[in-house]
């Protein structure tokens, strides 16, 4: 999920984008805002970059692994032909 920074800077770019005449209710508008933004947000299951830096890691090990094996197991069954 997107930690409450990131979703005050988005809040702040929607509401730089308010008229002026709509400035005296931003308070109301912002709080609003940050909880719907966090709803939102919450729903689409987002991770982190670092977590997803983390699983791409492993990922690429469990990859080599298994590529390792199958010519393991390629090896072994030509020795028993």
């Amino acid at each position: 999920m997107l930690d409450n920074q990131t979703i005050n800077r988005l809040s702040e770019r929607i509401n730089q984008l308010l008229p002026p005449q709509l400035q005296q209710v931003k308070s109301d508008f912002d709080a609003q805002l940050k909880t719907l933004l966090q709803q939102q947000l919450s729903e689409l299951e987002l991770v982190s970059r670092e977590e997803f830096d983390i699983q791409a890691r492993v990922l690429q090990r469990t990859r080599a692994k298994l590529e390792a094996l199958e010519s393991r197991l390629d090896e072994m069954e030509q020795k028993l032909d």
